[in-house]
This record gives structure tokens, C-alpha cells and sequence, in this order.
């Protein structure tokens, strides 16, 4: 590999400093003085490249290494022996450790790219760190790939893909999404001056309880305005940890990765393995400026996708459960219809054999008796309405007692001579083996190819838990995690070659599998199976500072409903919904002609808007703690401007006397102060000074706690 060492466009070159260039950011990376690891030097806005690096240190050290004090870019035990390692190997059976040398670099035009290489030629390892800029963000993705360049084969114990060092005052704030079934990512914030803070799943995915997603502070700034803010987001669909580690010498260093189900993976000779992306982004603007960062990166995954219109759906989930028939569906639809909705979607309980959910999963045939004109049929009849097409299915689950368990009980995970542990009644099978994968290909091409399905939910209702493979190989050659995401992920990419007029959506007991892979590869993904309106808004507040909205699917659902008594409107449960993607899935059959009839003005002016939500401009003006707190859209170029808003707060004898309305105030470039917006609705006018600083009215009352305003430049 040849070295080309660059520092600023133009600039004579610096020997052992690299810079990588997104958008508006830079990241410097510079080796260590004596050569042996790279280092972050700064990371920042544009042109913070010049000046003394803000991570520099005094080189001094007591009780430990220099390289444990380093702001170390990516370095393996052995050379870092106390302070935590990104890379933990060695050969079997012998002592654990990597003493690498620098093996060169290689840049990328307007160094957009890097790729750093290192090597222990004793051990028989070469790593190579890969650096890219995304194109039209402010995002970096990094990883490592590590290939066993020996004779012997090398036992990993710890394999990251990077990790980020921060300059702190005294301590850290880290901001991250936590919580539970039902209440997945509720944001959480918390100082860390020294030791280590770790979040992670071991659940095969990445689970309820905490969003692979960290952002970092320094907790003597506030949280908002001109405060550098620092995000990693680890795109792995697995098993993952990231780990924060307060450093001596004021800094914190971030590191995250995925964890093998084996607790370590094997690399023969010549096998190479590659690491998952960890994507890295900035913004000198507090938590809010990041969250856009991420919400423009993941605009351009989606790619040429981005821009299929999300239609209004129904799902008849909640009005019908398992009690899945024909006649019972096309009256759904056709209210669903007379509504405006675009799209109806029939969730579990249309398969053979699935009157509960003790049975049928993987045996993915159409019920006969609850379609007795076949389903084509009943497909056809509900096209025949006017509207799209959709299908659930849980593609990895399996029914004990099912035909396809019968036939193959060698496809689930287990371990011999154990008891299988049910969850929801089901058993999951090795996505990572490739029969399963054949299988499960054939039969989404076979659904898809016979039906005019033009809308996919794709399930997950479990966990692996005797996750074990009999006859499979040694266990660490196994790694079967790594395997089950590979087969998750190679569904997800024949499904968008095949299929491409698809829209996917992503679930897994609602917000457990939502990470960057996924997204790339759906549509849209649902954030949690809880959609009472009060929880619903603090999921979603939370969901936003890492996820675009876009990919927010978000439905309206009876009242009370099944999580939260609180009462509030069918108008506050449609705002609510129409920050993301709308759908509906309450029983609409039990809605009076009245309901029926708002709900059909809500979808109408959500269609007046959906393209401003989904592409433009998001920023979350307030909190769901405020009482009244809202979601500011910003179409490209200004031309319009859409806000949710909601009132949090009692509303028994709302207003209060004296009274008067709540305001909220608007954020970011609405234009010249003087730019005039009219309200499309009541007409008002409001210039952008007085959006900014006095804000919008709301008169909240008990009829009246949730509202969608519009405006357009005038």
C-alpha cells in the first residue's frame, strides 16, 4: 500500500495527518509520535483543522501506558493494556495481545475517503480502517476490516469498528434513547465525569431497551444552542454494545461494536471479516442541529426511495386481532376508504391455521375458510376499491406443531438435550443458515409474485434464546449472530431488487430492530406498538433526534385504547400521527358519522403536507414535559412551513382567566425577519420576526389540545 499524506486542499502535505471532509465538517486524524496507532487530532466545523489540536496532551503519563491516555482512533490490546481496546486477539490457547506497526495509508480525491493500515506480522493479523464521508451529509461511516494473514488460526474476543474520542471540560453529558416494550426511545441524559457508561442488547437485535445511539456533550454547555455536539449510531441489526469511558487527562472516548453470541469469533488463515459500519456525525448546533444531521443522512439512504409517496394506511390489526375473514376486511377497507385512506393492511391472522398465536407461523398459505373466494379474490376486491395492498408476516418465526416445523425442526435454534423456551408461543429459526434463507425468499417471491401486494410489514415477536446450531461446526466458528443478520440483510436487499415497487416496512414488537442497515434498506419502520397518544409523543420526541421522519410510521387508534387512559382528542391522536407517517388502526366500524368525517379532513390535510413533514427541514420545538410543545417542518427553499403542536398539559379550565394563548415559538432560517407567511387555514399573517420571537397562538382548551398549522410564504 503506497502513503499519501494530505492536510488542507492545497496545502503542502503533513507526513502522518489526514483529513476527512463531509459537507460542512472536517476529522483529522494524525498518528501517534512514535507511530504505532492513529489518533483523533480535531473534529469540528470546517477550517477547525487550523490551529493546535484540541485533543493534544501532554504525553505524560504515571501507572499506565502512553497509549491508555491516547485519544486513540482504533487500537488493539496489547498496545493499550488497561483502559479499553477496540480489538481483543490472539491465537488459541496462547496470550491475548496485537502489536501492530503502521503499514501505510491511502486518501481518496478531495479527501473524501481514507484508509489507514496496520500489521503484526508476528501474530499474523492486518487491520485496515476505513474511513468515508457520505456524500450530502455531515455523516463519516468507519470500520475495520481484519484479515488472518498467518498460518494459525486468531481467536477475537473484541472486534469494534471504531471508536470517537471528545474534549470535555469535567465531565460528559451523554444523551441516549432507553426504555422498554411499549415505551421504546425515551430520552435520557446523564453526566459522566469519570468510569464508563455501557448500553448494548444481547437479544439478536437491538432491542426495546436502548437505541444503538449516543451523543456526547460537554456537560459545562447547555444542550441547545451553539453547543458542539457529537453522535455515533452503530448500523448493526444484532448483538452491539457502545461503551463511554470518561479518559484521564479530560476526555471521553466512545467505542462501539457488535458482540458475538459466541463470545468470541475465529478467523482462519486468509479470512478476512469486516466489521459494521459506525457512523460518526457533528453539529455545532446543540442535540437539535444533530438531530437534522442525522435526519439529512438518512434521507440519502433511502436513496431514489425517498421520494415514493408514504400513503395513508389502514391496518385492521386492532379492529379484528386474530379474527381475520374476508367480509369483515372489505368493511374495514371500504370505510377506510370513504376516509381517504390509500392503502389497507391486513396484519396476523390471515395464514392457515392462525386463529391464535399457538399456530401457523411459517405456514404462509392463505386461510381458505376465512377467504372463501380465494384470496386473490379478496386482494382484488379491495383494489377494486381504490386502494393499495399490504401483508403482514414473521418471516423468522415458526409455530411448534406447524407444517414447516414438522417438516424442518433442524431450522430453529436450539441446543441439544436443553428445553426450548416459547416466547409468544413461537420458536425463531436461523435466518443465518442458507436453506432458511432460500426458503424464506421463496416464499415472499411467491406471495408477492401471486398477489398484488405492493406493501410488506416484516415481523419479529421474539428473541433468540437457546441459540445454538447442532452440527453446525465448532461454536466460535460459528458466530451465528453475525450469520443471522447477514440473512436478514440479504432478504432485505432481494426484496428491493426483486420487488422494488414495495414499500417495506420494518418491526420487531415495535421498535426492536430499528437501526441504520434496517433503514437503508425499508421504507419505513414502527417505533413502538404503543400508540396512546401522551405515551405515543414521548416516544416519538425521543425516536425524532435520531430517526428522520420519513420513516416514522405512526397511526391513530381508538381512545382510550390499550396503554394509557389519559383522554385526548381524535384531533390530538391525528397531529400526533401526522408527524410521521399516518396511519389509522383503530375500529372504525364502532367511529360515528362525525368522527368519521373529521378523520377524513385530518387525512386530507395531512396529503397537503406529507412531502414538507417528510422532506423538509424537522425541528423539535420544546418537550412533551412542556404543556405545549410542537414539531416545526421547513419545506426546501422556505416556501412553506408546517407545525405540529400539542397541548401536554391539564385541560380542565384551560384557558385559565385571565388567560391568554399559548405561544409557540418557531426556530432555524425562516428568512429575512421581515419574510411574511399566511396562515392557509385562517388567513393570519405573520412575519418571520414575529414567528421567531412571539411565536404561534394557541387558545388550548378541553375540545381543543391539538392543531396542524400551515403556512406558505407570501
Amino acid at each position: 500500500m503506497t502513503q499519501h499524506e494530505q492536510g488542507q486542499p492545497g496545502d503542502e502535505a503533513e507526513p502522518g495527518r489526514w483529513v476527512v471532509r463531509t459537507e460542512r465538517t472536517v476529522y483529522v486524524v494524525a498518528l501517534a509520535p512514535d507511530g504505532r496507532w492513529p489518533e483523533l487530532a480535531v473534529w469540528g466545523p470546517a477550517g477547525v483543522e487550523t490551529g493546535p489540536p484540541p485533543l493534544d496532551w501532554s504525553r505524560r503519563t504515571h501507572f499506565i501506558t502512553s497509549a491508555d491516555a491516547a485519544p486513540a482512533e482504533y487500537i488493539p490490546h496489547g498496545l493499550r493494556p488497561f483502559t479499553g481496546a477496540d480489538l481483543v486477539a490472539g491465537r488459541p490457547g496462547e496470550e491475548r495481545g496485537v502489536w501492530w506497526e503502521f503499514d501505510g495509508a491511502e486518501q481518496g480525491p478531495g479527501e473524501r475517503t481514507l484508509l489507514l493500515s496496520f500489521a503484526d506480522r508476528q501474530l499474523g493479523l492486518k487491520v485496515e480502517l476505513r474511513y468515508e464521508a457520505v456524500p450530502g451529509s455531515d455523516v463519516i461511516r468507519r470500520r475495520a476490516e481484519l484479515t488472518c494473514t498467518g498460518n494459525d488460526e486468531l481467536r477475537l474476543e473484541r472486534l469494534d469498528s471504531g471508536a470517537v474520542n471528545v474534549p470535555v471540560t469535567e465531565a460528559a453529558r451523554l444523551s441516549h434513547l432507553a426504555g422498554q416494550w411499549s415505551q421504546e426511545f425515551q430520552l435520557q441524559q446523564l453526566d459522566l465525569a469519570r468510569g464508563r457508561f455501557e448500553i448494548g442488547s444481547t437479544q439478536g437485535v437491538p432491542g426495546h431497551a436502548y437505541a444503538p445511539w449516543l451523543a456526547v456533550q460537554d456537560a459545562a454547555l447547555p444542550p441547545e444552542g451553539d453547543t458542539p455536539t457529537y453522535g455515533i449510531a452503530l448500523e448493526w441489526p444484532g448483538n452491539w454494545h457502545i461503551t463511554a469511558e470518561a479518559e484521564p487527562g479530560g476526555a471521553l472516548r466512545v467505542r462501539a461494536g457488535r458482540v458475538p453470541h459466541e463470545g468470541a469469533v475465529r478467523l482462519a488463515p486468509g479470512e478476512s471479516l469486516t466489521t459494521p459500519w459506525l457512523a460518526c456525525a457533528f453539529s455545532p448546533e446543540g442535540l437539535a442541529g444533530l438531530a437534522r444531521v442525522w435526519h439529512r443522512y438518512e434521507r440519502g439512504l433511502a436513496g431514489d426511495r425517498l421520494h415514493r409517496t408514504r400513503r395513508v394506511l389502514y391496518n385492521s390489526w386492532e379492529a379484528t386481532g386474530f379474527d381475520v375473514r374476508a367480509d369483515a376486511q372489505l368493511e374495514l377497507a371500504r370505510a377506510a376508504k370513504e376516509m381517504g385512506v390509500e392503502l389497507f393492511v391486513v396484519d396476523d391472522g390471515w395464514f392457515a391455521g392462525r386463529d391464535g398465536d399457538t399456530a401457523g407461523l411459517g405456514d404462509w398459505e392463505p386461510e381458505a375458510a376465512s377467504f372463501p373466494g380465494g384470496f386473490d379474490r379478496f386482494v382484488g376486491q379491495v383494489r377494486e376499491l381504490g386502494l393499495d395492498f399490504g401483508l403482514w408476516i414473521e418471516p423468522e418465526a415458526v409455530n411448534p406443531g406447524s407444517g414447516l416445523h414438522t417438516a424442518h425442526p433442524e431450522w430453529v435454534y436450539r441446543i441439544d438435550g436443553r428445553p426450548a423456551t416459547l416466547v409468544r408461543n413461537q420458536l425463531l429459526l436461523d435466518l443465518g443458515r442458507a436453506d432458511v434463507q432460500d426458503f424464506v425468499l421463496a416464499t415472499l417471491d411467491r406471495l408477492l409474485g401471486a398477489y398484488d401486494i405492493t406493501y410488506l410489514k416484516w415481523d419479529m415477536n421474539r428473541p433468540p434464546t437457546e441459540r445454538g446450531r447442532p452440527g453446525g461446526g465448532p461454536v466460535e466458528r460459528q458466530d451465528l449472530d453475525a450469520a443471522h443478520v447477514a440473512g436478514y440483510l440479504r432478504v432485505l436487499d432481494h426484496l428491493r431488487a426483486r420487488h422494488p415497487h414495495v414499500t417495506v416496512e420494518g418491526c420487531a414488537g415495535g421498535g426492536g430492530r430499528i437501526e441504520g442497515a434496517t433503514i437503508a434498506r425499508t421504507d419505513v419502520v414502527w417505533p413502538s406498538d404503543n400508540t396512546a397518544p401522551l405515551d405515543r409523543l414521548a416516544i416519538q420526541y425521543g425516536y425524532l433526534h435520531a430517526h428522520a421522519p420519513h420513516t416514522m410510521s405512526s397511526w391513530v387508534t381508538d381512545s382510550p385504547g390499550v396503554f394509557d387512559p389519559r383522554p385526548r382528542s381524535l384531533a390530538f391522536r391525528f397531529v400526533t400521527a401526522i408527524a410521521g407517517v399516518l396511519g389509522i388502526g383503530g375500529d372504525i366500524r364502532r367511529w360515528g358519522a362525525g368522527e368519521r368525517a373529521e378523520a377524513a379532513e385530518w387525512i386530507g390535510r395531512y396529503k397537503e403536507v406529507r412531502d414538507t413533514v417528510h422532506h423538509g427541514e424537522a425541528r423539535l420545538l420544546g418537550t412533551p414535559r412542556d404543556a405545549t410543545c410542537g414539531v416545526q417542518y421547513v419545506a426546501d427553499g422556505g416556501a412553506r412551513i408546517a407545525v405540529t403542536a400539542w397541548n401536554t398539559g391539564r385541560l380542565d379550565g384551560a384557558p385559565l382567566v385571565p388567560g391568554r394563548p399559548a405561544r409557540l415559538r418557531l426556530a432555524g432560517a425562516l428568512g429575512d425577519p421581515a419574510t411574511r407567511y399566511r396562515d392557509i387555514r385562517t388567513g393570519t399573517v405573520y412575519s418571520a420576526a414575529h414567528l421567531r420571537h412571539a411565536g404561534l397562538p394557541f387558545a388550548w382548551s378541553a375540545t381543543y389540545d391539538a392543531d396542524l398549522v400551515v403556512l406558505d410564504r407570501c
